[in-house]
């Protein structure tokens, strides 16, 4: 499952979902889905403004986790 990092990311720097709607180009209700991780797909403008916002690359911001009961693939430890 991949997520967003975001509710660590923003605790880091001291910013609420409120501030980051004043600080940047994204919409209020964008940033609460993403910060919830209730989004689909981010577009690569969305990932530019939050990059810019918490001076940090696209790596901090998405993070891949195994989803519950997945297994792993013959071969793999």
């Amino acid at each position: 499952m991949i997520k967003l990092n975001l509710p660590v990311l923003f605790a880091q720097k001291g910013i609420r979902v409120a501030d980051a709607d004043r600080m940047s180009k994204l919409g209020r209700s964008t940033l609460y889905r993403m910060y919830n991780n209730e989004v689909t797909r981010i577009d690569f403008e969305s990932l530019n403004e939050l990059c810019k916002l918490l001076d940090c690359r696209p790596g901090d911001i998405i993070l891949y986790e195994e989803d519950d009961g997945e297994v792993a693939e013959e071969g793999e430890a």
